[in-house]
């Protein structure tokens, strides 16, 4: 079962981008997410939530 929730590491890996730079996308997902009323965590951000604002969808399996 995949987890709720991204760390760090998972974005770094899957937009190929330096820790820092995750560091800060993820605080940009979780400022819009808590516009919207949700709750968020500090240094995590919602799975689907990333996958609808980068691809489009709300899952990637790296296939395509």
């Amino acid at each position: 079962m995949e987890k709720m929730f991204m760390r760090v590491d998972e974005v770094m890996e899957a937009l190929e981008v330096s820790e820092s730079y995750a560091y800060k996308l993820i605080k940009r997902l979780n400022r819009e997410l808590e516009a919207m009323g949700c709750q968020t965590i500090p240094g995590r951000v919602d799975r689907k939530y990333f996958y609808q604002q980068f691809y489009g969808t709300k899952s990637y399996d790296g296939r395509g």
